[in-house]
């Protein structure tokens, strides 16, 4: 049996706030640590904030990768966990880019710039025009993608396709009414892109409300059966959840004895049309 602990980080961040957002942060990776988590997924933005009011806000509170959210996730990462958090990107391009670094032991393995723009994060950001990666970390095969990026199946099965075992999604999902008795639809997403894939799902998701703008606090960590292993309702300040993911599972495709998730794939039938 492979297992790793899998911790995601709820924050509650609040735009151009940058050392009490930054020191949220470094509260919330302390507390994941100190829960024994090994990979640890913090939300989208957590450090500039979300809802700005104009690009040259969004320049303003944008960071090179050396900047200081990247470096507290270095920091952080010297115990030997590995990290994925969201920061905002200034590209060496002169762009701004809605982005997640991964990183471990002290040193940045991955960069992810989002493909997927929700709503007026196109104002704000550039589209990655690279695919969504999967990093080869110390405790697995983790694919990443940011938020909006989980509403494409296609994306969740080319990163599964490419070895993932485990798929991570920082995220700022927009608080929305959910029936009596149903779950939040972050949840059921993630959930059935756990499932059809028979990966896990870690989506760390922030709370709170920004400038009028309310955000769910939706985390979760899903199994490959699609079923929550560890969840977040609570779009209070900040929270860490934490579960124990054996990859052995997330590896064996299997269905029952004659089926494969996979091999009983038939995309001569259905992507080439």
């Amino acid at each position: 049996m492979t297992t790793v602990r899998v911790a995601t980080c709820q924050v509650s961040p609040v735009i151009g706030n940058y050392k009490r957002n930054l020191q949220q942060v470094k509260q919330s990776l302390s507390d994941a640590n100190g829960l024994g988590a090994e990979i640890i997924v913090l939300p989208e933005l957590p450090v500039s904030g979300y809802a700005f009011d104009n690009i040259n806000e969004a320049r303003a509170l944008s960071e090179n990768i050396d900047g200081e959210t990247v470096s507290s996730y270095i920091s952080a990462s010297f115990n030997g966990t590995t990290i994925i958090g969201g920061f905002c990107e200034k590209g060496t391009d002169g762009e701004i880019y809605n982005s997640a670094a991964v990183v471990e032991n002290g040193r940045i393995i991955d960069i992810y710039r989002k493909v997927h723009l929700w709503g007026k994060e196109q104002i704000f950001f550039t589209a990655g025009q690279d695919p969504a990666p999967v990093v080869s970390t110390q405790y697995g095969q983790i694919g990443v993608g940011i938020c909006y990026d989980i509403e494409f199946p296609e994306l969740s099965r080319d990163l599964t396709l490419r070895g993932a075992e485990i798929l991570a999604f920082p995220t700022n999902w927009p608080k929305s009414e959910t029936p009596a008795g149903e779950r939040p639809n972050l949840h059921t997403i993630a959930m059935a892109t756990a499932r059809l894939n028979r990966v896990y799902v870690a989506v760390s998701d922030r709370s709170g409300t920004e400038r009028g703008h309310e955000y769910m606090g939706a985390s979760i960590v899903a199994s490959p059966d699609g079923w929550s292993i560890a969840n977040s309702e609570d779009n209070s300040e900040f929270r860490t959840i934490v579960a124990d993911c054996d990859l052995d599972i997330a590896r064996d495709k299997h269905l029952g004895e004659m089926n494969d998730i996979l091999l009983d794939r038939r995309p001569e039938l259905y992507l080439k049309r």
